[in-house]
């Protein structure tokens, strides 16, 4: 029988906020990827997960940014205590300031299957840029790695339709 990890989520948070890590895996199998994130107050992409995700905030509030399938942007106010499904394809931004934390569950990727991240103009809404990852391995943290890429990149970062360039963070 394999082990049934048990994680102290106080406990979890609090470590990354003393470490300055942004993500703790807490175990990665097939059919199920649990994992704590800090939040990262420069988060402006769109996460297109191939799965569903269900996120439950430990502490502080979560500002769930997202797509609708006519492209329009919404936001679903995630308060201390409350959880949320996000089914799989849905262009999601989770934005949340450091001293936040969120619990997310989900399954590890099946072969062939990609994370993607998409960026949006800041003032006309034009789509920027999209970076894609196969995520193997999720404490590698994707997310940073998308970030770095797009905003390293001043041509990823201006809009073809209005000229706007996003800031870095």
């Amino acid at each position: 029988m394999k082990p049934m990890p048990i994680a102290d989520l106080h406990k979890v948070a609090q470590d990354l906020a003393e470490t300055g890590n942004r993500v703790s895996v807490l175990w990665q199998e097939p059919d199920s990827l649990a994992f704590v994130a800090r939040g990262r107050e420069y988060r402006s992409e769109f996460h297109i997960d191939p799965c569903d995700e269900v996120m439950f905030m430990i502490k502080g509030d979560m500002n769930l940014h997202y797509r609708t399938p006519e492209g329009k942007e919404e936001i679903s106010v995630l308060k201390e205590g409350e959880t949320i499904h996000t089914p799989a394809g849905v262009p999601h931004s989770p934005r949340f300031p450091p001293d936040a934390f969120v619990l997310v569950l989900e399954r590890q990727r099946r072969d062939g299957e990609i994370d993607r991240f998409q960026w949006f103009c800041p003032s006309c809404d034009n789509f920027l840029h999209e970076e894609q990852f196969v995520v193997s391995d999720y404490a590698t943290d994707p997310v940073s790695r998308a970030y770095q890429n797009f905003f390293d990149s001043e041509e990823f970062r201006t809009c073809s339709q209005c000229g706007t360039v996003m800031p870095t963070p």
